[in-house]
C-alpha cells in the first residue's frame, strides 16, 4: 500500500485527470457520430411539400424504416437508422416525389450535401 501514498498526496492532479477523462468521454461519440438524414424541399416557390405520413407510407412500402419524419424551415427532415436505410431511401424518393424538389443529405458538421434536384431537365 506504500504506492499509494503519493497518489493521495496530490489529489487535485487526480481530480483534474479525472475530470479530462469524463469530458473526454463524453465528447469523443459527438465528435464521430453521423447522422444518417436527409432533407426534402420544394425547388421552386409553388410547390408544396409532400405530406409527411404520405412519404412515411411510402417508404415503409418499399421496406425503408424512418426513425422520424420533422417539418423544419420549409422542408421535411427524414431520419434513419442506418446509411443503408438513407441510401434506399434517396434512391426511392427518386422515383417517389414528382419534379419540383431538392433531396439533400446531412453531412457530419450539420450542414447538408450532396443535393439531388427532382427539377424537369430542359431540353435544348
Amino acid at each position: 500500500m506504500q504506492w499509494l501514498q503519493p497518489l493521495l498526496r496530490q489529489p487535485l492532479r487526480w481530480l483534474l485527470v479525472g475530470l479530462l477523462a469524463i469530458i473526454t468521454f463524453a465528447l469523443v461519440p459527438a465528435l464521430f457520430r453521423h447522422e444518417n438524414a436527409l432533407q426534402i424541399r420544394a425547388a421552386e416557390q409553388g410547390v408544396t411539400l409532400p405530406d409527411g405520413f404520405y412519404v412515411w407510407q411510402r417508404l415503409n412500402a418499399q421496406g425503408i424504416q424512418v426513425k422520424s419524419i420533422t417539418p423544419a424551415q420549409d422542408s421535411l427532415v427524414l431520419r434513419f437508422e442506418s446509411q443503408e436505410q438513407s441510401l434506399a431511401a434517396q434512391r426511392a424518393l427518386l422515383k417517389i416525389l414528382p419534379h419540383g424538389f431538392d433531396i439533400a443529405q446531412m453531412e457530419n458538421s450539420g450542414g447538408w450535401l450532396n443535393k439531388i434536384s427532382l427539377r424537369p431537365q430542359s431540353v435544348g
